[in-house]
């Protein structure tokens, strides 16, 4: 898009909604009362894509236990864990009582802020995670001078050696793969003194009669996502003066927020307003009386807290989020806090295209890349004579994985590739780097599949994950290789290659094994009709092609009701992100009531008075979802609902406000994205759409379905012509970084 593109689409948008925008971005923030106690529930979480750290807030002692995405131990083999690095810990002197405590996490800015009063001076911290200086940056204030009397502390969890001169302390240590690591902690002080100085448990760095303190914290590793050069560089990448120190504070903080900002100011949204007694209380009293207050704000937080993560846990050049994000205190984490390849990894970044985050997908995508080669040798090792490649369920950063293998997965990954450029129309990005990967993937399923005598194709060796009998033609199966070999063809079309190729994967696309409705109107999740109307599993895998899949829709009206029964009988509640995804089915199905009631059931409080939600899903205090324990892909999983309520393109055409609940009369959004390089803001008010932007960042002609009278101008102000179709869809051409505004009569 270029910057004149922006302009006028940030004017369109001033002019007609800055009222809505500005209430959107008013409770943007996590707020509570007192320190927390609890790593997994209380603590709060920032990162900058790579390192990350959760948060206590302590006032005797301040406590930011650390990570850094490539700690991993295991290779190519060898599953391993993602490990937790280490802790940092600044013990202040003064342990008189306390007041006016505040513990605030801004996601506008990504700024984590904690006050309160003692002996009636007031301090002040302001903490970020920068990406553009990586550096974690903790700034400590007062009003009143020589406040500051502390002790700083650099732990670590693997054994580390430590070196240390009068302001810095660093560790470096090595994991039993031959990995190696590093962190450092530097302390600049305003007035004062700092001393370093040494006990039975290490250096400490002592800081005396400070006016102000802050304190720099960093962490790496040698690890280098290239299986080619052993996943290795030569050491660590460490420097005695490190250029952040350069820099002011106020340099520093300037450049964070603008890189941030960047990216999550794209989005804006309101699905209504929240009485300001309830927008005055801590976050978790909220989420306790959520179903009483109608505290649509929240709603609206927790969507863009999803987006929050996203950024802070994948940024440009380093790994995928996991299981935790980047966030585990553990070195033995629940699922080894992993890439699952039968949901997890996926759910993480189906938020990622429709919110505007297209750049924080390119970890996953490179993730895909970098493994290639590993899997390749993996998988022919178990699949005999098979060419293409796939993964086991569980996996890490080299290629290694583990556990049963799930077949499908290298497909579903390919869904992903695929998506990127129908967001983005990206044609040098299909041609050089995903159109190589889907037909490699295709391939493995040209020499997998078994052919029955009457040409029917299906998997020899399914699974419904993560329950049910293993057998041939499992539904979950058929369903995404279908999607597989849809998207294959559509990028051999789209890049006009490969023609005869093309035309063999849509001939096996046509005899694969489709979905079947079982005796009691259901999607069967098996080839036989064995399904049980009473099992309530978390996983409801043979419904992917509803969601992320495209193949059950509106038009297919006989699968898409059969769709709604099978949901129907799994039930409304689970963990965390099986909710999540129940949102997003219930959205495909364009019953946003529905959808609303899983939202609302989603919106639980997991701790406190409800710590034994026997359920199991829900939300901590600090907005972490609860599979329990806690999964990142849950909270993206609902940022991805949302989305999917309020807009949905994955048919013949955009749909506006497709699965908008009774909840929602009235509210606007910002920057969601539609496949076809198209982002549209809108409001509406007594359920109708008033007023659409929308920006054409490819040039293709937009077919969108509204039900109204309208009028479509472009940047200009002039009436552009449009035509309509029998399905009710209005289409018109557009040209590249076009703006349209749309008005409904």
């Amino acid at each position: 898009m270029t910057k004149n593109t922006i302009a006028a689409c940030t004017l369109l948008g001033t002019l007609l909604f800055s009222n809505t925008i500005a209430s959107a971005q008013e409770d943007l923030k996590l707020h509570y009362t007192s320190p927390a106690k609890d790593w997994m529930t209380e603590a709060l979480p920032m990162g900058n894509g790579r390192m990350g750290a959760m948060i206590f807030g302590g006032v005797d002692q301040e406590h930011l236990q650390f990570n850094e995405q490539s700690l991993w131990t295991g290779d190519e083999k060898e599953t391993g864990e993602y490990q937790a690095f280490g802790d940092l810990y600044i013990n202040f002197s003064n342990k008189d009582a306390f007041a006016n405590y505040s513990r605030d996490l801004e996601i506008s800015s990504s700024i984590h802020r904690i006050s309160y009063v003692q002996n009636d001076v007031l301090f002040n911290r302001e903490y970020f995670c920068s990406f553009p200086d990586k550096v974690m940056v903790l700034r400590f204030t007062a009003n009143k001078q020589n406040a500051y009397n502390c002790k700083i502390r650099l732990t670590d969890m693997h054994k580390a050696t430590f070196s240390a001169s009068n302001d810095h302390i660093a560790s470096s240590g090595g994991l039993s793969n031959n990995l190696l690591y590093g962190a450092d902690v530097y302390v600049k002080t305003e007035g004062g003194q700092t001393k370093l100085m040494q006990d039975t448990a290490g250096y400490f760095i002592s800081v005396s009669n400070a006016n102000n303190l802050t304190i720099y914290l960093t962490a790496t590793t040698n690890y280098l996502q290239d299986s080619k050069k052993g996943w290795r560089t030569a050491g660590l990448a460490r420097s005695s003066k490190p250029a952040f120190l350069q820099k002011t504070y106020e340099q520093l903080k300037a450049a964070h927020i603008k890189d941030y900002k960047a990216l999550f100011d794209r989005v804006q949204i309101d699905l209504g307003s929240t009485d300001a007694a309830t927008l005055q209380q801590s976050t978790d009293k909220r989420i306790l009386a959520y179903k009483k207050n109608q505290d649509h704000q929240l709603e609206g937080l927790l969507f863009q807290y999803g987006r929050y993560l996203l950024i802070s846990s994948s940024r440009k050049g380093g790994l995928p989020a996991n299981l935790q994000g980047l966030w585990n205190n553990s070195n033995t984490p629940p699922w080894r806090s992993d890439y699952h390849s039968n949901i997890n990894i996926q759910m993480n970044y189906w938020l990622a295209e429709p919110t505007n985050l297209s750049e924080l997908h390119l970890p996953f995508l490179d993730y895909i890349n970098s493994i290639r080669d590993v899997r390749k040798k993996a998988t022919s090792d178990y699949y005999k004579g098979v060419r293409g490649w796939t993964v086991q369920t569980e996996n890490n950063i080299y290629g290694g994985s583990g556990w049963k293998w799930n077949p499908p997965g290298s497909a579903w990954y390919g869904q992903h590739l695929w998506e990127h450029y129908d967001f983005t129309m990206d044609k040098a990005y299909l041609k050089t780097f995903a159109y190589p990967i889907l037909k490699e993937i295709c391939e493995f399923w040209e020499d997998h599949l078994k052919r029955r005598p009457d040409g029917t194709l299906v998997t020899p060796d399914g699974w419904s994950p993560e329950q049910g009998p293993e057998e041939e033609g499992v539904t979950y199966d058929q369903e995404i290789i279908y999607d597989l070999f849809t998207n294959y063809i559509a990028a051999a079309d789209t890049l006009k290659v490969d023609a005869s190729y093309r035309q063999h994967v849509y001939e096996m696309r046509e005899k694969l094994l489709k979905p079947k409705i079982g005796k009691w109107g259901q999607i069967q999740e098996w080839e036989t009709d064995r399904d049980d109307s009473t099992n309530r599993h978390r996983h409801a895998s043979h419904l992917f092609a509803l969601h992320p899949g495209k193949q059950i829709t509106p038009e297919t009206s006989a699968l898409f009701n059969a769709a709604r029964v099978s949901l129907n009988a799994r039930g409304d509640l689970a963990t965390g992100w099986s909710m999540a995804w129940k949102i997003n089915f219930w959205a495909r199905l364009l019953d946003g009531n529905h959808a609303y009631k899983i939202l609302q059931n989603f919106i639980t409080l997991v701790g406190g008075a409800n710590i034994n939600y026997k359920e199991g899903g829900g939300i901590y205090p600090n907005l972490f979802c609860a599979h329990p324990p806690f999964q990142m892909d849950g909270n993206f999983g609902y940022t991805a609902a949302v989305a999917e309520m309020l807009l949905q393109s994955q048919s013949n055409a955009i749909r506006l406000l497709p699965a908008l609940p009774d909840a929602w009369p009235t509210g606007f959004v910002k920057g969601l994205r539609a496949r076809g390089g198209f982002e549209l803001s809108f409001n509406w008010k007594s359920a109708k759409v008033q007023t659409i932007n929308i920006v054409s960042t490819s040039g293709l002609p937009c077919k969108i379905l509204l039900n109204d009278k309208f009028s479509i101008k472009d940047r200009n102000g002039k009436t552009v012509k449009y035509k309509k179709g029998e399905d009710g869809a209005m289409e018109f051409a557009t040209v590249k970084n076009g703006v349209y505004t749309i008005e409904v009569i």
